[in-house]
């Protein structure tokens, strides 16, 4: 029985206080709120240092609001991270938080079960039974799934009953139109109908060659019998099973071991995880899974894929992420509670990055849906109060500028319409009047510049609120821009500096602060969040790992040798705020002193 500690000592502390009091040990941490309801549950291999950086400065909004709900933090302490893990699996079923990701039994898709059975049985379902059962999908698509399910009864004559059959004494109707083998009165043995059995799990693996030359056998032996209505029931199957061939995708390697492709897509709270599965080199199955939840995307990718997978039912030979999570640990778990070996990869290029590309497309899109769907009329009619603006602000676009020590600069641009993104209006501008300056004022400027020009000769449509990422200095430079222009009436600008998240109005007006739960503030912390993203995402793309080398080589004791030692070591800040001091000392030759300055450094 685990035993839970909670950090207080003689008095009440903050949520803060209680994180930097918690062990430096590996355990799992439950935060709880003013009503004792567990919200969040989460593993730690240093209990102090990562319950400790949701308190950080300049976190994200959905950090924020997390952090705004805790009360108090409950531990327990384990043996190591992998009893950490398993735990954790376990208080989530528990307790369902409200802002873990969570998936209900059965899955959220329908499935093809084959019964564990003599004469087994094949229909959907929801409900996944541990009872030896094979089970086939998720099926995203319900009229995919009966297409399987009508080839299956057309070619195979399998029973639908469900009840006993030794109960019987006659056949049912079915048997009479040839749709069913009669087992229930011994028309059947259990070899034979076996044999048709394993043709239906070859056919649902995805092996859809063997049962055409089956069907196409049948078909030319019913004409040489002059059965030519049986041989035009063949060839419609026939003529089914190809074209359902026809839209499978169907990779070019000869592969026979099964492998599943899972990415994930988080804007704010909202989670999208899109599976796409692959036996025998074909797409047999694929499906979106929606949620709600306040963790990072590695942490919930990695909840996600323990919590998928836990019943043991079809779990792959290999599975592809679309995000760095700790594979060994998982590995470690299937291979522990199944005896099934399970590869988690990341793949870089290639064949596999492709598809899970494919993958991490049909997630993003899905975010973008469920964003339109919302409706934030009612957040930006609270903005437009808030700001005194004389329309509703239905058209916002937003500016933020990445660059490297004067390297690389971008502008990038996006648009929100009706408080969600408009993907196909976002620009990037390559930043051409620096000449190796580092001025993000510059750079705003002529990014403004060309963007209204570009408008005002186009005579296009202009926004109701400009918003820039930054404070006073940069809001005033714009609204020179749009002075300039003869357009700084027509656009409203507002900044949003991050520190305490306040909007600053140009000139000489007064910063306004308002609470993190301000829906018209969550507006446009989304366009300044979506605005960061974008940017980097480009920056990142023109760009070497110089970002990481400058800000270890800000550190004390930390010179270029030994900064490019660490990076090729580890390869990211995130990776680096995942090790001991001892682990970090040794895998990148630095002294033990340096390699805690480091991590008290980064997390501090």
């Amino acid at each position: 029985m685990p035993k839970f500690f909670r950090p207080y000592i003689f008095i009440a502390m903050s949520a803060r206080d209680q994180a930097r009091a918690l062990p430096e040990n590996p355990g799992c941490y439950l935060m709880k709120d003013m009503d004792d309801n567990v919200i969040y549950v989460g593993k730690a291999k240093n209990l102090k240092r990562r319950v400790s950086s949701y308190f950080l400065p300049n976190r994200d909004l959905k950090t924020t609001c997390l952090v705004e709900k805790i009360d108090h933090i409950d531990y327990i302490i384990t043996g190591n991270e992998y009893e950490a893990l398993v735990l954790e699996n376990n208080l989530i079923k528990k307790y369902t938080p409200h802002y873990n990701i969570l998936l209900k039994d059965g899955k959220s898709y329908p499935v093809i079960r084959i019964t564990n059975e003599d004469f087994p049985r094949i229909f959907k379902t929801r409900r996944i039974i541990k009872d030896g059962s094979k089970y086939y999908g998720p099926y995203a698509k319900l009229g995919e799934l009966n297409t399987y399910l009508d080839l299956v009864a057309k070619s195979f004559p399998l029973r639908l009953c469900s009840g006993p059959l030794s109960k019987r004494k006659e056949a049912c109707l079915y048997y009479h139109i040839g749709r069913c083998s009669a087992p229930c009165i011994n028309k059947i043995s259990k070899e034979e109908y076996g044999k048709y059995i394993r043709a239906c799990e070859d056919f649902l693996s995805g092996d859809d060659a063997s049962l055409i030359k089956q069907v196409e056998k049948e078909m030319y032996d019913a004409s040489k019998r002059l059965d030519f209505e049986t041989a035009a029931k063949k060839r419609d199957i026939l003529e089914a099973l190809k074209g359902m061939q026809s839209n499978q995708m169907v990779q070019d390697w000869n592969d026979e071991e099964s492998k599943d492709y899972v990415a994930i897509e988080m804007r704010s709270y909202l989670t999208t995880i899109s599976i796409m599965q692959f036996r025998n080199g074909s797409l047999i199955g694929k499906a979106l899974y929606r949620s709600e939840s306040l963790g990072d995307e590695t942490e919930t990718l990695f909840s996600f894929i323990v919590q998928y997978y836990s019943d043991g039912e079809s779990l792959p030979h290999e599975i592809y992420v679309s995000h760095e999570i700790d594979a060994s640990l998982i590995e470690r778990f299937f291979d522990e509670n199944y005896s099934h070996r399970v590869k988690v990869l990341l793949p870089r290029d290639g064949k596999h990055y492709r598809i899970l590309r494919l993958a991490q497309e049909n997630a993003t899109r899905d975010i973008e849906k469920r964003l339109k769907e919302t409706d934030n009329t009612p957040a930006l009619e609270i903005l437009r109060k808030e700001l005194s603006l004389e329309r509703l602000p239905r058209h916002i676009e937003g500016f933020d500028i990445a660059q490297l020590s004067g390297k690389y600069t971008v502008a990038s641009l996006i648009v929100f319409r009706d408080g969600n993104p408009s993907r196909s209006e976002y620009r990037h501008f390559s930043i051409k009047s620096l000449e190796g300056k580092i001025d993000d004022f510059e750079s705003m400027r002529e990014a403004v510049s060309r963007r209204y020009s570009r408008l005002l000769a186009e005579n296009a449509e202009l926004p109701d609120l400009l918003m820039i990422d930054g404070g006073k200095g940069q809001v005033n430079a714009v609204v020179e821009i749009l002075e300039a222009l003869g357009i700084a009436d027509r656009i409203p600008v507002i900044g949003l500096a991050k520190e305490h998240e306040e909007l600053v109005p140009p000139r000489d007006g007064e910063t306004i602060r308002l609470p993190h739960s301000n829906e018209g503030l969550r507006v446009l912390i989304a366009v300044r969040d979506e605005c960061h993203r974008f940017a980097t995402s480009f920056n990142q793309r023109m760009r070497s790992k110089e970002a990481s080398f400058s800000l270890l080589e800000s550190i004390e004791g930390m010179g270029k040798k030994r900064s490019e030692r660490v990076m090729k070591a580890f390869g990211s800040v995130e990776r680096i705020l995942s090790l001991s001091p001892e682990e970090l000392s040794k895998g990148a030759s630095i002294p033990l002193d340096v390699a805690r300055r480091i991590l008290h450094k980064l997390n501090f």
